[in-house]
């Protein structure tokens, strides 16, 4: 736990998390691998009973600009996508639904003073910003919040961290200092009349 609370300011030092704005997610499958494998609570449950990973919670809002980006430019890289489905059950949770969930034996509802789901506000400590990344160990152990927009090569290391198992012997400040990301950010190509 310390050592994911200590990625966590690696990062808010590095400048990689910004807050956001924006919105417009919802649970997909994925096509050909071409995808996140975006699973609901119920089935990352189901699933860890079977085969324990460590678990990636996408927390957003409908309204959120940065989550979109999230989306957009982190989520949709192909080398983000394999791994994520390799090594994560990954979730996709708006924090502003009003239906009730239930998630490790109760159930979770809407806080109006949060304008919030409960587990959202759980997750995220009562720190409510969008995005917010929330990473947990093996069996939903250990919920630890990043927020803000993550980019692809912030997220590479992140992700190779905690799925190598490299956070159980090497701080993140130390493996960070050595880390060297692969993967590159794909540049959306100019419109046509762009100049």
């Amino acid at each position: 736990m310390k050592r994911v609370l200590l990625l966590f300011i690696a990062l808010v030092m590095a400048g990689t998390v910004a807050n956001a704005t924006d919105k417009n997610k919802k649970a997909t499958t994925p096509a050909a691998k071409n995808e996140i494998e975006w699973i609901s609570f119920d089935e990352a449950e189901k699933r860890m009973q079977k085969e324990p990973r460590k678990v990636w919670i996408d927390v957003y809002t409908d309204w959120c600009g940065w989550c979109k980006v999230l989306d957009k430019k982190t989520f949709s890289h192909p080398e983000v996508i394999k791994y994520m489905n390799t090594k994560y059950y990954a979730i996709k949770f708006d924090a502003e639904r009003l239906d009730s969930i239930s998630f490790g034996g109760k159930k979770w509802g809407f806080m109006p003073e949060y304008k919030a789901n409960a587990l959202a506000v759980q997750l995220m400590n009562g720190q409510m910003s969008y995005p917010t990344s929330i990473v947990m160990m093996e069996n939903f152990q250990s919920p630890s919040p990043i927020p803000g927009y993550i980019a692809v090569p912030q997220i590479e290391g992140i992700l190779k961290y905690l799925g190598e198992d490299t956070y159980k012997t090497t701080k993140f400040e130390d493996y960070n200092k050595t880390f060297t990301p692969t993967w590159k950010e794909i540049l959306a190509p100019l419109a046509p009349n762009a100049h």
